[in-house]
């Protein structure tokens, strides 16, 4: 008897938005990664956990198997392990949960078998990416702090999750550009302003620049961040990671390292 051959496929999942431009920098960035990969014959599908009908989870796992996927990959674009998305998304495939948080996706319908990726975490590209996104508001890394800023959540576990990813791209971040300390925030629970307050209270000398964690602009880039420092003295551009080709290569080096496992 011939062995039956298996067929990978890749499912790239972002949480979605009702901006098109977010989901159009998604969508470039996969498409980008997707033919960097050069590989024809494993079909990548980019889909959204919510919000962006027709391409949501269940239709990107419909599209592959149509197109014969048996192995398929499980890639989630979110920026922490610590969001309950994420665990979400795995319990909804099968997966054990890793607390008492019960998502409310139901269960797939799927017939491959699926492998679950990891998100971006403390990726050490993603923390130069980082850098360069706030580079223009340095002028003396040596007198200069730094206040990264992520979602988070409030869910135990998760929340533990958030804040050791935070604190390892922070530091990442820090080292890299020579500055004198950085601290972390997150926006669930509510800690920006009271962080920064603090920062600037115990080293009133050292200029802060606040670092968004968030893979595109949008709501908490543009309104959310400056509506809770209002009133505070900080740098701040607001430059998220899309379009940045750090996204692209996150991807690819993603992809080509699980399919390289399986063959």
């Amino acid at each position: 008897m011939h062995k039956a051959m298996k067929k990978p496929g890749i499912l790239v999942i972002s949480h979605g938005s009702r901006d098109a431009q977010w989901v159009q920098l998604v969508d470039e960035a996969v498409e980008r990664a997707t033919k960097t990969m050069q590989r024809a014959d494993v079909p990548v599908y980019s889909s959204f956990l919510e919000i962006v009908e027709g391409r949501l989870i269940q239709d990107g796992i419909d599209e592959l198997e149509a197109q014969g996927v048996t192995e398929l990959y499980v890639l989630p674009l979110f920026i922490s392990s610590g969001s309950t998305h994420i665990d979400e998304i795995g319990q909804a495939f099968g997966f054990a949960p890793i607390s008492d948080f019960e998502g409310d996706l139901g269960i797939f319908r799927v017939n491959a078998s699926v492998h679950m990726g990891v998100p971006i975490n403390d990726d050490p590209e993603i923390a130069e990416l980082l850098l360069q996104n706030m580079k223009p508001l340095s002028a003396d890394p040596s007198s200069e702090a730094l206040l990264l800023i992520g979602h988070g959540s409030k869910e135990p576990v998760f929340h533990e999750r958030w804040q050791q990813g935070l604190d390892a791209l922070a530091g990442r971040i820090c080292e890299l550009g020579g500055f004198a300390r950085a601290e972390t925030a997150m926006l669930l629970p509510d800690q920006a302003a009271e962080r920064l307050q603090g920062m600037l209270a115990a080293r009133p000398e050292e200029a802060v620049i606040v670092v968004p964690l968030f893979l595109s602009n949008g709501y908490f880039t543009n309104e959310v961040i400056p509506e809770r420092l209002s009133g505070l003295d900080y740098r701040y551009n607001g430059r998220p990671m899309l379009p940045d080709p750090a996204i692209e290569r996150w991807l690819v080096r993603n992809m080509t390292e699980w399919l390289a496992g399986i063959e």
